[in-house]
């Protein structure tokens, strides 16, 4: 699941049927892939806009990411 998630995130345009084949291989359903999908997707989607709006992060996040 982990791999199928960062590709998607760094290399979406190179997804393919054989990336779902293998989730359906380790036991995910297609409910459970499409999740998957969506909430990568969503993560990515958000990210992209709070960089492009030059969002900045909220007091309680210290310059490593992770919270305080």
């Amino acid at each position: 699941m982990l791999t199928y998630a960062e590709k998607l995130t760094i290399r979406p345009w190179d997804m393919v049927k054989a990336d779902v084949l293998q989730l359906r291989e380790a036991g995910f359903s297609d409910a459970a892939i499409l999740d998957i999908n969506q909430v990568t997707g969503y993560y990515a989607f958000v990210n992209r806009l709070a960089d492009g709006l030059g969002v900045e992060p909220e007091d309680f996040w210290n310059h490593s990411g992770k919270p305080d």
